[in-house]
Formats: C-alpha cells, structure tokens, sequence
C-alpha cells in the first residue's frame, strides 16, 4: 500500500505550539485510511522543539524566502528559531524519500506546514497567501502538499493518477 506523511497534529498528537491537536474529518480519514498506510510527523518536534513551544511566525516572507535566505522564523518571544524550522523541513523531506512518500497533508497556516496560507509575522492572526518552510522543501522536491482542508483535491488527483496508470491506453 503507498504511504502518505500525515502531520501528527491531524493524526490527534498533541504536538502543536500550544500542546494540542487538529483533526481530519472522519469521511476523510475513512478515506485515508482505506488507501494509504498513515505515516505521522511533526517538523517542528523532529526539528527538537518542545511542546509546548511559543508560537512562531516568519517575519517578512513565506517559507520560499527562509529556504532562500532572505526571511526568519521568530517566536513571539522574539527568539529566532530559523535554525529548528530549516532542520525540521529537510528531516521531513529525508523521511519522505526513505519511505516513498508521494503526498502529503499539513496543517494549514503553520510557518512549517501552511500550503496555502501563513500568519504574516505580526503575531495579530493575520493570514497571508503563502506557504510554510517545510511544504515549500517538498513541493521544490516533487511531493504533493494539501492540508486537511483539501482533500477532496487530493481524491481527485489520486484517482486521476490512479486511471491513468491503469487505462488501456497508458504505455
């Protein structure tokens, strides 16, 4: 069966900033569950972070800008954790390659793991369009990032490989 990385928060682990969970809607797990093994991770506790930890945010960019350098990631108690943020996306690239992991889902609006949304920086819930350190390391290395907000793409997408490897017609 393929495996999917799943992160732990949506798998129930509380290991978010705040030491609680998210959650994935049961129609959608049912889902995952009958067509991938689930393969929980946290960057940010891979990186070593604790949980709990003061929330982060990057300050004046998107994860494409801290993989270029040109961005940090700070705490709200101003203590620059750039250094965890980095290590955690690329152990999560090196534990996607190992185990073949072609997709993912990751918790929306997280610096680490936002595929569509970030907080700005501010520290005020202020949302951006942009992505978190770690999806951006994935998707630069051909792993499909949703969160749990869109899975339906996911289906989608999943079925469409599915067909097209399968057709009559595929080479």
């Amino acid at each position: 069966m393929r495996k999917i990385l799943v992160s732990s928060c949506l798998a129930g682990e509380k290991v978010r900033y705040n030491g609680g969970c998210l959650n994935i809607a049961d129609q959608s797990k049912d889902w995952l569950n009958s067509n991938f093994e689930i393969m929980r991770y946290c960057p940010e506790v891979a990186s070593g972070l604790p949980t709990p930890r003061a929330p982060a945010e990057i300050v004046t960019g998107t994860g494409k800008d801290v993989l270029d350098q040109d961005s940090q990631v700070i705490a709200n108690d101003r203590i620059d954790v750039t250094d965890y943020f980095l290590r955690g996306a690329k152990l999560t690239l090196e534990f996607c390659k190992v185990h073949g992991i072609k997709y993912a889902i990751l918790a929306e609006s997280s610096p680490s793991c936002g595929s569509s949304t970030i907080y700005d920086g501010t520290f005020t819930g202020t949302k951006i369009p942009g992505r978190g350190v770690t999806t951006e390391l994935l998707e630069r290395n051909g792993i499909q990032v949703f969160s749990q907000h869109t899975i339906a793409l996911l289906k989608t997408r999943v079925e469409q490989s599915d067909f097209c490897r399968t057709s009559p017609l595929a080479p």
